[in-house]
């Protein structure tokens, strides 16, 4: 990956400008106000950083809407629905209602597979779904690094998104297929419910843990229970 488009100038769209900046990538921070991604661009640390439109950020091979399907994420992609064939859209959206308390998605499908559905020229990268943004200003807990889950039918696209990031604060997990964004976004919304009731919202993330192993090489019942 060489350069990246990002729809927003959030406090996502922000962070994710400086994490791709920092590994390199040309970052189009792009607006429906073109003036104010360029006053935002011009204020930060990263002379790779540039501000523009939604057309600038949606004319680069990769782009990456920091946007939710509720505030009209797909109807943006839809209106521009023939030039994007063939671009890579790297989805962080989570199908969220507006209270972050349900989806405004059927349990049978997930924010990228329904973009996918109505764009089928797109080639879709789902990642940091389950990463919120006071995460990115430090990835790093006292239990360790903080995992995001990256979800594509494409094992080029993974790879490539990996290895662009892979010196950045974050650990990245291949979480397999795109249809298993369905698991990542409604791990997200539970997430979100605990991290809420326990105060810890927005400095919070989930972690995948395990070691190396060989089933039942050290079970310690296994001469007792064995028939």
């Amino acid at each position: 990956m060489k350069e990246i488009g990002i729809l927003g100038t959030g406090r996502m769209a922000v962070r994710l400008a400086e994490l791709f900046a920092q590994a390199g990538v040309e970052v189009l921070l792009g607006s429906r106000t073109p003036k104010r991604a360029m006053s935002i661009a011009s204020q930060l640390k990263y002379t790779n950083i540039k501000g523009g439109s939604y057309d600038d950020a949606l004319s680069k091979e990769w782009f990456l809407p920091a946007l939710f399907l509720r505030d009209g994420l797909l109807d943006i992609l839809l209106d521009k629905k023939d030039s994007l064939k063939g671009k890579v859209l790297l989805d962080i959206s989570n199908p969220f209602n507006d209270k972050y308390d349900d989806f405004i998605l059927d349990w049978d499908t997930s924010g990228s597979e329904e973009i996918q559905k109505n764009i089928p020229g797109l080639r879709i990268i789902g990642a940091f779904k389950n990463v919120w943004y006071e995460v990115f200003d430090e990835p790093i807990f006292d239990e360790g690094v903080s995992d995001v889950y990256v979800v594509s039918d494409s094992a080029e696209l993974k790879k490539d998104l990996m290895d662009t990031l892979v010196n950045s604060d974050f650990r990245y997990i291949d979480a397999g297929s795109l249809k298993n964004a369905r698991t990542v976004e409604r791990m997200t919304l539970f997430a979100t419910e605990l991290s809420l009731r326990y105060k810890f919202f927005p400095r919070s993330n989930w972690k995948f843990l395990g070691e190396p192993w060989i089933q039942g090489e050290k079970d310690r019942y296994k001469e007792i229970i064995q028939r």
